[in-house]
C-alpha cells in the first residue's frame, strides 16, 4: 500500500515531464540539465512553504489573497527566479521550445514533492492522487509551459520586446495559477465543473504554445536537411 500510494504521488510528474520532454522536435536537451532543474524545483518547496507561512500570518488567508498572492504568486516567482538566474543564460538554452522544457521541469519538480507532502500528511487514497494528477499535477507542468514559452520568447527577443515577455513569464502563470485557486475556493463543492473545463482550456493554449515553440527553432531547417540527406 506504502509503495502503491508513493508511485501514485511521483509517476504523474515524472510522466508529464517526459511527455513535454519528447514533444522537443528538434534538438533534445541534456537530461541531466533537465533532471537537475526538476531537483531545484523539489528543492524550492521548503522557502516557498515557509513564506507562505509567514505571507498567510501577515496578511490573513482570505480568497483573493491567498490565490493571487501566498499561493499563484509565490510559487511562480520562485519558479521564475530559479529559471531566470540557473538557466535563461545558459549555453544550452539555445531554442525557443527549451524554456518550456526547463521551466515544466522545475515546475513538476515542485508539484511532485507537493504531492509527496500530500500523500503522507493527509489521508491520501490512490484515487485521490490520481485525481490531484489529472489537476493539481498538470496544472503545475501547464503554468510552466506558459513561463516557459514567455522565456523563450525574451530569450530570442531584442530590445524591450525582452523585458516584456520576461514580465509576461512571470505574470500569465500566475494569472492562470491564481484562477485555478480561487475557483477552488469559491465555487465549493461545485468546483468540478468548472475546474475541469478551465483544465481543458490550459490544456489547449499550452499544446499551441508547445506547438509555436518548436514552429520557430533555429533547428528545423537542419532537421528537414538531415531527413532529406537520409
Amino acid at each position: 500500500m506504502l509503495l502503491s500510494v508513493l508511485a501514485a504521488a511521483i509517476v504523474p510528474g515524472i510522466s508529464l515531464l517526459a511527455y513535454f520532454y519528447w514533444k522537443d522536435r528538434y534538438d533534445a536537451e541534456p537530461l541531466p540539465m533537465v533532471l537537475k532543474m526538476f531537483l531545484t524545483g523539489v528543492l524550492i518547496v521548503i522557502p516557498i512553504m515557509i513564506v507562505q507561512r509567514g505571507l498567510t500570518l501577515l496578511w490573513g488567508d482570505s480568497p483573493l489573497t491567498f490565490s493571487f498572492v501566498i499561493s499563484a504568486g509565490v510559487e511562480e516567482f520562485f519558479k521564475w527566479f530559479v529559471l531566470y538566474h540557473i538557466i535563461y543564460n545558459h549555453t544550452e538554452f539555445d531554442e525557443p521550445y527549451d524554456g518550456i522544457v526547463y521551466a515544466v521541469a522545475v515546475s513538476l519538480g515542485f508539484a511532485t514533492l507537493e504531492n509527496v507532502l500530500y500523500a503522507f500528511l493527509q489521508p491520501a487514497t490512490f484515487g485521490s492522487l490520481m485525481m490531484r494528477a489529472l489537476l493539481p499535477v498538470s496544472g503545475h507542468a501547464l503554468f510552466g509551459v506558459f513561463m516557459g514559452y514567455s522565456l523563450g520568447r525574451a530569450k530570442f527577443s531584442v530590445g524591450k520586446k525582452v523585458k516584456f515577455h520576461l514580465w509576461l513569464a512571470l505574470l500569465l502563470p500566475l494569472a492562470w495559477h491564481g484562477l485555478y485557486d480561487f475557483m477552488l475556493l469559491t465555487v465549493s463543492p461545485n468546483w468540478f465543473w468548472l475546474v475541469v473545463p478551465f483544465m481543458f482550456v490550459l490544456w489547449f493554449r499550452g499544446m499551441r504554445k508547445v506547438n509555436r515553440a518548436n514552429a520557430v527553432s533555429p533547428f528545423r531547417l537542419l532537421k528537414r536537411e538531415e531527413e532529406v540527406k537520409s
